[in-house]
């Protein structure tokens, strides 16, 4: 039977990319989104795939929406915390609503989407959790205090909850996407990508949403079931650890 999967901000960008990659893996995916009802509606006409609209900064739409997503398709097997926004700004210029805004999704989500399904994951010794961070948490960046901070809690969930959940057959780990062609880098002007970006990445390039989506299929996977508890960094080079 196949196996189900959970993806935050599956609609869009990224997400979009990792709903598709483990449908065609074989899973039963429910793609979470936030507001952009048109956006959602036409992914699930392009793809099958059912859409479940919620806000992941509250616990109790959290809670609620995976009851749907798990009346309508099964108990979540796999789910991938990805959805993220930024509210960008210099730390002496930041307003108390740009941080919480960040720190609630970004971070806050993880508990509020993870605690409604951990415990089946743990009765049933089945579980794949993947948090989707950033090279920022990592490395830090200027303007983004509120998201690397967001990002780098992501990591720090992970590793503890990776501990937590070892015995019982449940893995949990992050990835951390550097610049990837989403519409929101690709938004950012031409000549800024190509002399302020590129030059960073040693590979020469921005990443595709779809190289995410495969390392978030892998890390789902039965033969990923030795990795726990680590950060998987897929960003060209520029940022190595």
């Amino acid at each position: 039977m196949a196996r189900v999967a959970l993806v935050t901000g599956g609609s869009r960008g990224i997400g979009a990319a990792i709903s598709k990659g483990l449908k065609a893996a074989g899973y039963k995916v429910a793609a979470n989104y936030a507001g952009n009802d048109e956006a959602a509606q036409k992914f699930k006409a392009e793809t099958g795939i059912p859409v479940f609209k919620w806000d992941v900064s509250s616990f109790e739409a959290c809670a609620a929406g995976v009851k749907a997503v798990e009346a309508e398709l099964g108990p979540v097997d796999v789910l991938v915390n990805n959805a993220g926004i930024t509210r960008d700004g210099f730390f002496h210029k930041m307003t108390i609503e740009q941080w919480s805004a960040v720190i609630n999704t970004n971070l806050g989500s993880l508990f509020n989407m993870t605690r409604p399904v951990i415990e089946g994951m743990r009765e049933r010794s089945f579980g794949r959790i993947i948090n989707i961070s950033s090279v920022n948490g990592q490395k830090g960046q200027a303007g983004q205090v509120n998201y690397s901070a967001a990002k780098a809690g992501d990591l720090g969930f992970t590793k503890a909850l990776a501990q937590e959940c070892a015995t019982k057959g449940v893995t949990v780990n992050a990835i951390c996407p550097g610049y990837i062609a989403t519409e929101m880098v690709m938004a950012v002007p031409k000549e800024v990508v190509d002399k302020r970006i590129i030059p960073q990445i040693p590979v020469g390039r921005l990443g595709a949403v779809e190289e995410i989506a495969r390392c978030v299929v892998f890390l789902a996977s039965d033969e990923a079931s030795f990795i726990t508890g680590s950060t998987l960094s897929a960003n060209g080079g520029q940022y190595m650890i």
